[in-house]
């Protein structure tokens, strides 16, 4: 067995926190992208709501870097033994999909808004560096790519949180507790 694979058990606090705040902010900035691209014209309001999802979305790829390099420095607690190898390989893949998913993201959307002209400025402060200059034609695919990254980010959550509820309830293999820091993890 490899001394660095943790036996069935919890993530470290540090993981748990990061998971969470992650998915918290991503809720709250796919809810406000929601909500904005609906009020009609330009208004105070959805200019507001497009800095703050902007600087979500600039907080979520920062806490993803920092959540992909405690991951790479800290082994993740093993599956529970009763999983079936297709079950493995799914999760790994999920996983896989919602890091590169959670990266890709913001990033689309940091080169969407240089695309059409408009510099991030990070909570209103820190101008963030212009990687691309306007460009018409690139804005229109940026955005379609950003959006469809968006919704196929919904799919894997729901796919993730029902996996969850399947080994939860249906398995009862407690998977849950891995990822809170209250309950006992058992295989």
């Amino acid at each position: 067995m490899n001394p660095h694979i943790k036996p069935a058990g919890r993530y470290n606090g540090v993981a748990m926190l990061l998971h969470w705040l992650i998915a918290a902010l991503i809720v709250w900035g796919f809810a406000l992208g929601w909500v904005m691209t609906d009020i009609a014209g330009i208004t105070p309001t959805k200019l507001r709501y497009f800095s703050w999802h902007k600087w979500i979305g600039v907080t979520v790829l920062a806490l993803v870097l920092v959540r992909i390099l405690w991951r790479l420095t800290h082994t993740a607690p093993a599956l529970p033994g009763s999983m079936h190898g297709w079950e493995r390989l799914a999760a790994h893949l999920g996983h896989t999909a919602l890091y590169v998913l959670m990266v890709a993201i913001p990033v689309t959307g940091y080169l969407y808004s240089s695309a059409a002209g408009i510099q991030v400025v990070y909570l209103g402060i820190w101008p963030m560096p212009v990687l691309i200059g306007p460009d018409t034609a690139l804005k229109g695919v940026l955005r379609v790519v950003h959006i469809s990254l968006n919704y196929t980010l919904l799919t894997v959550v729901v796919l993730h949180v029902l996996a969850v509820i399947k080994h939860q309830l249906f398995d009862r293999q407690n998977i849950l507790s891995r990822m809170l820091p209250f309950g006992t993890p058992r295989d």
